[in-house]
């Protein structure tokens, strides 16, 4: 089995002397897993770092066993945010979370396209809000909608945080999320409740129903706001 794509690298570890097993997010053939050789070697591990664009050839004798990879890179993305913790933290965030919920070798699209357009995003001054709503499109197109446009024609007056019940279970959810001006600037107080809204969503739909451990840079991503 042989073929190429585009992806983002999710997750490494190193594997005998001079390799490394990743798993890449690609736009065709979902979240795959391979062997890099070489990928200690200064040349590749200068940009086989976790959020980084890259191409990938794949090549693989037996769908059974794990194939293997040779990479290029197309965008370094990590090094741009290398100086700002929040960004770093949400880059780090996003692929664990990735790496966590993908399953392997199927196609998803539409999250590859919300993930490309993120990353384009990271330099607006609301690349936040895009986060958190990123994640709730995430928790979407995995299998969980949470119809939050049904809460649009309720009057809420001035409340900045709304209380609000989904499937059964009570949030509070920052009045930005279920807003139509995606544009709007949003205050710190109100984009740590919307961290907090979807880590507890992700938690109850996907995390622990599978006794998956919650990603830790997600957590600290919280603690910067």
């Amino acid at each position: 089995m042989n073929w190429e794509d585009e992806g983002y690298l999710l997750s490494k570890r190193k594997f005998r002397e001079n390799a490394n097993i990743v798993n890449i997010f690609t736009n065709s053939f979902g979240k795959v897993s391979g062997i890099v050789y070489g990928g200690n070697s200064r040349k590749i591990r200068n940009y086989l770092q976790i959020s980084n664009k890259i191409f990938v050839f794949y090549s693989s004798k037996n769908q059974n066993n794990i194939g293997y990879f040779k990479t290029e890179l197309i965008e370094a993305i990590s090094p741009k945010y290398f100086n700002n913790k929040k960004k770093t933290s949400a880059l780090l965030s996003l692929t664990s979370i990735l790496n966590l919920l993908l399953p392997d070798s199927q196609s998803y699209k539409n999250i590859y396209l919300s993930l490309e357009n993120l990353i384009k995003n990271f330099n607006l001054e609301n690349w936040d809000s895009l986060y958190i709503n990123w994640e709730l499109n995430l928790i979407k197109e995995l299998g969980f909608d949470a119809d939050l446009d049904k809460f649009k024609k309720q009057n809420f007056g001035d409340k900045e945080i709304l209380n609000l019940e989904i499937d059964g279970v009570k949030y509070q959810v920052p009045k930005f999320i279920i807003s139509d001006n995606k544009n709007e600037k949003v205050n710190s107080n109100s984009i740590k409740k919307g961290l907090i809204f979807s880590r507890s969503l992700m938690l109850n739909k996907f995390f622990l129903p599978n006794n998956l451990n919650f990603p830790k840079s997600r957590i600290l991503l919280e603690n910067y706001f």
